[in-house]
């Protein structure tokens, strides 16, 4: 049922009054994203119940006219059976039979490999709903806004002359909420949810691609006609939409958030790599994307047929078109002003949901109004929404009282940034599992320690090193930590261990306390100092410098690269990413700076220059390293505040000058080891 259009009454001066809103109509606008209409008063709930009455005059017509089939065989019998039936002989029977059998498995056949691989779930079987949905509020509203239309098609399309969304593609990093939002949108909305994986409707046979899609699209016709509306998920569709003019080879390399990164047993820094640029023109050459002119007609018409089938929302069911089928061949005897009206087409009321990790690697034509007519993306959730997403899940969890500590909800909040919600979940899941190790039926804080420092580093995995890889590794690190508390007091340093943990044989863990999105040049100088004061304390203490420093020097080069080539931060404001056409411009940033002399001066001057900085500074503290590597070599380990403590406790201690040690040191240099 639609409500009828109020047209416009004339006002006593002779001009058009504004027309009178529906109550339909201020529900809508009244929600505004702000909640979730009504089912039951919106459009879809009100196409449901006339369709639901309808059902029921069709059924009780049908029972009528069986019943009076039935009255009308038993007062016109004349004996014998009630229902006859023909008399077969039986050896023509089993012929009948086999080749029935036959006809009926190359049929069936044919119709499984044609048919929708999707899952149908009802809304009282999914049991998450939007306040399930936390640490992503913006999204979250966006979304509302795009149901809440849903919902009041009719009054968005009748009322306002408005066209509603028709598809939503939910983008970003696997985690961040897309499937968990697509079915908490269908059991609010009240309408049947099609889930399928983009995957299977894959196929072998040349055809059968295209068939499950068409029959995907017909199931979601199907489902909105009969329940006035339907929702259909798509996961993971760059498996079927890839771009048509390429393949793209890998994603785009955006700097990464990671926390740890391994760099041959020394050291463990916050590493940000430099991307490749992407052409403005977004041309074929764009890198991340291999031209492919021998891309199989079987993928490209798998293509086609999801843009056709995008497009099918407005086609009419088999009886409308028998319908005017009919009405076609009686307008061919009648005049012109005497044709019959084709029926009307209703369009069903469909929203389609696609989710993918590798938005930019789609079809355009996917993306265009019409068919994907929104992209929502889920981006890593900041630390209000981390805040809100463990308090979320460490309500479902057993856990001691000081977890119920605010301040201590905060510290978790901050230290898990750039973990999307699967990751916090997950997170939560191992502290538990080390609270059953230890007997334990509840979760402490300790216990998320040790789960985020296994998750992040890795497990560890002692060696037995000589005492003077030992003393030599302890050193490295308290150089790193000593440069670290000193230059980037606004950093957290969490992990100092010398344990070895996946490739690393010792290392320094990090990190912002804040969320940060932008580094002053200060701040890219300091974590450029920090990842060279391994190398310094080993020369200060050692005279020598080991093999430990090359993931240093890989972090240091490519921070100084970036510096130089892409941020202005060392004279030059050429910017290096602009470079389209030259023997080098499908490298990343760090490669086009050090392909260039005067780019590659400048790096080593910058890393020259901070290492002399840092160097000093050691030297001038090198109380501070001693104290941290002490404490290293007794604990081998040292997590959060017990690296700080230390270093405070050093600090606040009488300086002993040891006037030796400066004369050893040199001394050490010039004795030739076998």
């Amino acid at each position: 049922m639609t409500e009828p259009h109020a047209e416009p009454a004339p006002s006593h001066d002779g001009t058009q009054a504004a027309p009178t809103r529906s109550a339909r109509l201020d529900g809508l606008i009244g929600a505004a994203g702000a909640g979730v209409l009504r089912m039951s008063s919106a459009d879809v709930g009100v196409s449901r119940e006339a369709r639901r009455r309808t059902r029921w005059v069709k059924l009780t017509g049908a029972v009528w006219l069986l019943v009076a089939v039935l009255w009308l065989r038993a007062v016109t019998i004349d004996g014998g059976s009630f229902i006859p039936f023909p008399t077969i002989d039986p050896f023509l029977l089993t012929i009948i039979i086999f080749f029935g059998l036959l006809l009926a498995l190359m049929a069936g056949q044919q119709l499984m490999s044609a048919r929708s691989p999707h899952v149908v779930y009802r809304p009282e079987q999914i049991t998450t709903t939007l306040d399930d949905v936390v640490g992503i509020d913006g999204v979250k509203d966006d979304v509302v806004r795009s149901l809440n239309l849903f919902l009041a098609h009719k009054t968005f399309r009748d009322e306002m002359g408005g066209t509603p969304r028709r598809g939503l593609l939910f983008e970003g990093a696997p985690g961040t909420g897309k499937t968990h939002l697509a079915r908490a949108m269908a059991r609010e909305a009240g309408v049947p949810f099609l889930f399928v994986s983009a995957t299977s409707f894959q196929s072998m046979w040349y055809g059968a691609s295209a068939k499950k899609i068409r029959s995907y699209f017909k199931a979601l016709r199907k489902a909105a006609r009969k329940e006035g509306g339907a929702i259909g998920f798509i996961e993971e569709i760059d498996a079927i939409a890839m771009s048509r003019g390429g393949v793209a080879s890998s994603m785009t390399a955006h700097g990464s958030s990671a926390i740890v990164s391994g760099c041959h047993g020394t050291t463990c820094l916050p590493a940000s790599y430099a991307a490749a640029a992407v052409s403005p023109a977004g041309g074929a050459s764009s890198p991340g994307t291999q031209t492919n002119a021998l891309m199989s007609e079987g993928t490209g018409g798998v293509v086609n047929e999801l843009l056709v089938q995008l497009q099918s929302f407005d086609d009419p069911t088999g009886a409308q078109r028998l319908r005017g089928w009919f009405i076609d061949r009686i307008n061919l005897f009648l005049a012109p002003d005497r044709q019959l009206q084709r029926p009307d087409v209703v369009p069903s009321n469909i929203l389609l949901i696609a989710a993918t990790n590798r938005a930019d690697s789609l079809d355009p034509a996917l993306l265009r109004p019409g068919r994907f007519d929104r992209r929502v993306t889920f981006d890593m959730p900041a630390k209000a929404g981390r805040r809100e997403l463990v308090d979320h899940f460490l309500a479902k969890k057993a856990h001691t009282a000081e977890l119920d500590d605010p301040a201590q909800r905060d510290v978790l909040a901050g230290v898990t940034q750039g973990y999307s919600p699967v990751m916090i979940e997950h997170l939560l899941d191992e502290a538990l599992v080390n609270a059953v190790r230890r007997g334990e039926s509840q979760l402490t804080w300790a216990d998320v320690e040790r789960a985020r420092l296994v998750e992040e580093v890795g497990m560890g995995q002692p060696v037995g090193y000589t005492d003077h890889e030992r003393r030599l590794i302890a050193t490295h690190e308290s150089g790193h930590a000593t440069a670290a508390w000193l230059t980037a007091p606004h950093r957290r340093l969490e992990v100092l261990t010398i344990v070895k943990r996946r490739s690393a044989l010792g290392m320094l863990a990090h990190g912002d306390r804040e969320d940060v999105f932008t580094r002053s040049r200060t701040e890219m100088q300091a974590l450029v100092q920090i990842s060279l004061a391994g190398q310094c304390a080993e020369e200060i203490f050692f005279g020598d410098v080991s093999t430990g420093p090359g993931g240093d020097l890989l972090y240091a080069t490519n921070a100084a690269a970036e510096m130089v080539g892409a941020h202005g931060m060392e004279g030059s404001l050429v910017s290096y990413a602009a470079i389209q056409t030259s023997s080098f411009s499908d490298t990343n940033i760090v490669g086009r700076v050090l392909a260039d002399d005067r780019g590659r001066d400048a790096v080593e001057g910058l890393l020259q220059a901070q290492k002399r900085e840092v160097k000093a500074l050691l030297e001038a503290n090198r109380h501070l390293v001693e104290a941290l590597r002490d404490a290293l070599l007794e604990r081998e380990e040292l997590v959060g505040p017990e690296i700080t403590d230390v270093l405070e406790q050093a600090a606040a201690r009488p300086r002993v000058l040891d006037l030796t040690e400066s004369a050893v040191a040199p001394a050490r240099s010039n004795v030739v080891l076998p």
